[in-house]
């Protein structure tokens, strides 16, 4: 199977830590790589960890404070003055251009790149990018402002071909391609020889959510089903769960609960307050109620 990971970059709340950075992920497929959101210090994460800022083409913004999109300037002007060419994406409500262009107008860097933004809508699912490799959609969260959540969906797989029935059959390079998506061959004297009898079945796609920030929302389960990776925000232990209503924000009880329901196969919890020294009581929390959670620590890959 192709490499589909998810690295944690920042996993703080509005205020970073000593150890935590507001929030910031990339989602890497095949060495083809897709950031979320861009708190502060992002590029510092970046760097710290090895990831090349000039293989970022794709930037999704769950929704404007600070603590989701202050990196972003300075993200752009170090690509700019790195070299970077062509165009970067970005899918963000549509008053981030409005910001991002005032900004850029002091920056004369972006001479050889073109910064292209993408408006997001508000009001429900969506299909906001497609590759080759990936399906990215975004769907409502509730938070104080328009916030969206992602899903990353990888398209499915071609079928494996049998390698020694399709050589015993002297199969020609033109039928294999036409096999792998789903054909029959017909040999030299007319002979149908079904698909089946020649392919193994393609390794299975895989898919991760990203929810942050917002209140318990359990219309998004339908959304998020059978997920292998849910990144959902639990800023608050159970204790807090008044804070976590009035300040639109999910608590690790509550996270977990949304997973459990979503039957989805592992549960990452982030975007921790500021106020946890630790978070263990959280993640045990999570765990009474969805056994597979882990928290988001700075610089965690999770491979799916």
């Amino acid at each position: 199977m192709l490499p589909f990971s998810v690295t944690i970059l920042g996993s703080s709340s509005a205020l970073p830590t000593e150890t935590r950075f507001p929030t910031s992920q990339i989602v890497n497929l095949n060495d083809r790589l897709y950031m979320i959101d861009c708190g502060e210090g992002t590029q510092i994460q970046l760097r710290k960890f090895g990831i090349k800022t000039g293989k970022i083409n794709h930037i999704f913004i769950s929704h404007l404070h600070g603590d989701h999109i202050f990196g972003l300037p300075g993200l752009i002007s170090t690509m700019a003055l790195g070299g970077k060419k062509g165009e970067l994406h970005i899918y963000a409500h549509s008053e981030l251009k409005i910001m991002m262009d005032h900004l850029m107008k002091f920056m004369n860097e972006l001479d050889d790149f073109k910064v292209v933004y993408h408006p997001l809508s508000f009001r429900g699912r969506a299909v906001i990018f497609e590759d080759s490799k990936m399906v990215v959609d975004s769907f409502p969260l509730k938070h104080r402002i328009p916030c969206c959540g992602f899903i990353f969906r990888e398209k499915p797989h071609e079928l494996h071909l049998r390698g020694d029935k399709v050589d015993y059959l002297n199969v020609p390079i033109r039928d294999r391609v036409a096999l792998k998506s789903g054909a029959d061959f017909c040999t030299p004297d007319g002979k149908i020889v079904p698909n089946h009898e020649l392919t193994f079945p393609p390794d299975p796609t895989r898919s991760y959510a990203f929810c942050t920030d917002t209140i318990c929302r359990k219309q998004i389960i339908p959304i998020i089903e059978k997920v292998d990776l849910l990144y959902h925000e639990a800023t608050f232990a159970d204790d807090l769960s008044d804070l976590a209503l009035k300040t639109y924000h999910t608590t690790s009880k509550q996270a977990a609960r949304i997973a459990a329901d979503a039957g989805v196969k592992k549960l990452i919890i982030g975007h921790f307050s500021s106020r946890y020294k630790s978070v263990k009581p959280l993640v045990d929390e999570a765990r009474v109620i969805f056994p597979n959670t882990f928290p988001a620590n700075d610089g965690d890959r999770f491979e799916l």
